[in-house]
């Protein structure tokens, strides 16, 4: 933007060019990095498929025989203002003897595998631990110039708790016993909602209890609700923000009814190639949506919004498809391809963090 100086009558009709500048500068410095577009970028994308090794088979696309890449190709870029690109050493650097752990369920998976994919990228010859204890894996980085970053992911698909009982599994609202895990860590990022709806033989519990009050089931969205205002009030009592970084992984989308992207013919993201072009997604954004920042709102610590749902919808595209773990007879259009989507909310995430 160029800025022309005017003096004496002029100074009036600048006015309204002037205070255009400075809302310019408000949203600049300020930016919603979550309104914005895709566009191709042969620069893309971050890292190298074949040169990350540790990429599960579910995520692992071109190796899974994907013939396109176009997916790999794509910048997110905010309406007012620029992404720094993921610098992975100033990262490391940031993060010099400290911990992160992805809290959540595969979504979490996804974006803890991206994040150790960038990392391993921008220092490809430094020696790395991976390694799995229960429900924890832990990403290292043990002595790399004096670095030991931990990159570690919790599964935790409700993260309250899912008790073994007489009666059977029994899942907890107002039980988050599985925080023990989380004290102490110096970067949080939870996420909850792929699991939710489940019902049948992938449902992980039996019954649902609130209190003293045992189900054998309940409204899902009030389920999801109540599961989160437990893990808020878990986050109020507990985390020091002068110690602890918290943030929530936004709701990850779907894309299974062509409709929603208004391409009726679509039953599914099979075959799709390209994003939603534009800012807009013409389904809306899905009702949990609302319920977590609702309950965002609540929580009296800081607590930022990792808010991938939008961009994340317009990206139909990006899912594995019949290139993930099941191949033509597990379609997934609920996971991302890697590299792919969830680099995004990592670039995103490492900008939130040097603003």
């Amino acid at each position: 933007m160029s800025i022309r100086f005017l003096s004496g009558s002029s100074l009036t009709a600048a006015v309204p060019l002037l205070l255009l500048v400075l809302v310019y500068k408000a949203n600049a410095s300020g930016c919603d990095f979550f309104t914005g577009t895709w566009v191709v970028d042969g620069s893309y994308p971050p890292y190298n498929a074949s040169a990350c090794p540790f990429i599960e088979r579910e995520f692992s696309c071109q190796k899974n025989g994907r013939p396109d890449s176009l997916y790999t190709k794509y910048r997110w870029k905010p309406l007012y203002c620029n992404l720094q690109r993921f610098n992975g050493v100033d990262f490391l650097e940031r993060f010099r003897g400290k911990s992160i752990m992805f809290v959540g369920d595969s979504l979490s998976r996804n974006q803890w595998q991206s994040l150790t994919c960038i990392l391993h990228s921008s220092v490809p010859k430094a020696k790395y631990n991976l390694t799995r204890q229960g429900d924890v894996s832990v990403f290292a980085f043990p002595i790399l110039q004096d670095y030991e970053v931990k990159v570690m992911l919790d599964r935790s698909v409700y993260l309250v708790d899912v008790a073994r009982e007489k009666i059977g599994r029994v899942l907890k609202l107002d039980s988050i016993e599985g925080s023990k895990l989380w004290n102490g860590i110096d970067m949080l990022i939870f996420n909850t909602w792929h699991w939710w709806n489940r019902r049948g033989p992938t449902q992980p519990w039996d019954y649902i209890q609130v209190g003293n009050e045992i189900k054998k089931d309940m409204d899902r969205m009030l389920a999801f609700e109540t599961a989160l205002t437990t893990w808020a009030k878990w986050v109020d009592s507990n985390v020091d923000p002068a110690k602890t970084l918290v943030f929530f992984q936004g709701i990850s989308p779907s894309h299974y009814n062509g409709t929603l992207w208004d391409e009726p013919s679509a039953k599914s993201c099979a075959g799709q190639k390209q994003p939603v072009a534009g800012s807009t997604y013409p389904g809306g954004l899905p009702p949990p949506v609302e319920v977590l920042k609702g309950v965002l709102s609540r929580i009296t610590k800081p607590v930022t919004l990792l808010d991938v749902t939008l961009l994340s919808l317009l990206r139909k595209d990006g899912h594995p498809s019949i290139y993930g773990l099941g191949g033509s007879t597990g379609l997934d259009c609920s996971h991302w391809c890697l590299p792919g989507v969830p680099d995004t909310w990592n670039e995103i995430l490492y900008n939130l963090i040097i603003r």
